[in-house]
């Protein structure tokens, strides 16, 4: 490709404070009728003064602290002037020139992606267009409700990096548990800034885009309120393709925001893009600055939980475990203290029964995160449940892979013992011999099912004995079928290959 791809993100996530950013309304508005949490303030109904909620500046904070960035000690909120039917005030209370956090940074992969800001605002409300009707309704229940805003500096370079970067900072703001950041719901909300320059005609200095010499360079266009990591990764690439195209032309590139289209798969014009002097930046007067001292951010940082990027190194470093199955582990707080607790219950049903765990510690971790990743996550992806709705403990899952552990039954019987477990709960063991599924050792009882199997198939144990050895696999389906999947295989196949070479 002969041009540069530049791309910055804006990405908005609501948080899950129990009242809105400037009043006491109920920030939960969901399964509520419209414009039901509402008041005066949030309203913006004349003479009414906002309040800032300390636990949004909190949280703002703290997401800015695990983000690596520095703290404005001296902040303020300003006013951001534009109309919009959703914003009720004609204005939003929002943050220009002194944001809570700056020059932070956030990992993907091994390129650390630098981040311009992270700010804090109130979100507006939605806008409904009834099918069939010309006329819009709103409903002002979001309005009011603390948004972050994060900006990252136009420092990345494929659609596929911008959606992992999203993805990493979903994952971020669940695990310090400010946001459930679901983008379907509107509750996280990425915008990306895109422009192709040609090779040689640009460079990156003081967070800005430069041209080389006398050069023009091409306008960015933002792509708008996108709403699933999909749809970051396909409006991306669409617009790459879209601008390349124009400038193969010799199209100049518009200065404007569009939309992304999910039915058509396209981005549509929506409108020039505004700067800054559109908005026209002032301070909010009806709120004070904030001083942010040293003994508030210490306050902070006890709050600050390990996070994914360092919890996926431990687990690979710790337990032995692949980098893809560690970051599966690390998508999720509740499944990662899920896999932890499990190990942690398996050392201690081990070393119970006599073995030693720390010899073979990293070997249990490993199976645990395979079952987890592959069993458990099978049944609770297909269910759309989450871990903390499980209906069996980190303990009883423990004790079922203990189970299969010490041979007393086998992978088939693990699974068929889990899927009770997933859907009803108990303990393991009882279910096990519920439904009599204790693995077969006893070289008698198996020695009298090959022969019950050799004696069923007279012409396949003929042809092994003459050299047709690939048959092994047949006599242990059927020695399997015979004893009700409970043989232990281990013992099964050396003792097949005796009794038949008799």
């Amino acid at each position: 490709m002969k041009y540069d791809v530049i791309i910055g993100l804006e990405i908005h996530a609501e948080l899950k404070t129990k009242s809105k950013m400037f009043c006491a309304c109920d920030n939960n508005s969901t399964g509520k009728a419209p414009n039901t949490t509402v008041c005066p303030i949030c309203l913006g109904h004349p003479g009414t003064l906002p309040v800032p909620n300390k636990q949004a500046i909190d949280w703002t904070l703290l997401i800015g602290l695990a983000l690596n960035c520095q703290i404005n000690q001296h902040s303020k909120f300003d006013r951001k002037n534009y109309f919009y039917p959703d914003l009720p005030k004609g204005y939003q209370i929002s943050q220009y020139d002194q944001p809570f956090c700056f020059q932070g940074s956030l990992a993907v992969g091994d390129k650390e992606i630098a981040i311009t800001r992270v700010h804090l605002e109130e979100d507006t409300g939605k806008s409904f267009h009834p099918q069939g009707r010309t006329d819009t309704l709103i409903d002002f229940n979001r309005a009011g409700t603390p948004l972050v805003e994060l900006v990252t500096e136009p420092t990345i370079t494929s659609a596929e990096e911008a959606k992992k970067f999203c993805q990493a900072y979903q994952r971020i703001l669940r695990f310090l548990e400010v946001s459930n950041a679901d983008m379907e719901k509107g509750e996280m909300r990425c915008e990306a800034n895109i422009s192709l320059q040609k090779k040689g005609s640009w460079q990156y200095q003081g967070g800005q885009i430069l041209p080389t010499g006398k050069r023009t360079l091409s306008a960015k266009v933002e792509v708008k309120n996108i709403n699933s990591f999909r749809a970051v990764e396909k409006a991306i690439n669409y617009e790459i393709t879209r601008q390349a195209s124009a400038l193969d032309e010799g199209e100049e590139i518009i200065p404007e925001t569009r939309g992304w289209d999910e039915k058509k798969n396209e981005t549509v014009a929506q409108r020039r893009k505004e700067t800054a002097a559109d908005y026209r930046y002032f301070p909010e007067p009806d709120i004070p600055p904030f001083i942010i001292d040293q003994a508030w951010l210490d306050s902070l940082k006890q709050s600050l939980v390990e996070l994914p990027p360092a919890k996926q190194k431990r687990f690979i470093h710790q337990y032995g475990l692949k980098e893809e199955s560690a970051e599966i582990l690390t998508n999720d707080k509740d499944l990662a203290a899920f896999f932890e607790n499990t190990v942690s219950e398996m050392g201690a049903w081990i070393e119970a029964n006599g073995d030693d765990f720390e010899r073979q510690d990293k070997n249990a971790a490993q199976m645990a995160a395979n079952w987890i990743n592959s069993e458990l996550l099978k049944n609770l992806n297909t269910d759309k449940r989450a871990v903390a709705d499980l209906k069996m403990t980190a303990e009883n899952f423990a004790e079922l892979l203990t189970l299969i552990w010490q041979n007393k039954i086998n992978s088939n019987a693990g699974q068929r013992i889990l899927e009770v477990m997933y859907w009803e709960g108990g303990d393991p063991g009882d279910i096990m011999e519920k439904l009599g599924l204790e693995q077969l050792d006893s070289e008698e009882e198996l020695e009298k099912a090959i022969r019950a199997v050799i004696s069923a198939n007279p012409k396949q144990a003929s042809e092994y004995k003459g050299g047709k050895l690939p048959l092994i696999q047949f006599f242990i389906g059927k020695a399997m079928a015979e004893t009700k999947g409970k043989a232990n295989p281990e013992k099964l196949k050396p003792l097949l290959e005796k009794l038949l070479m008799e």
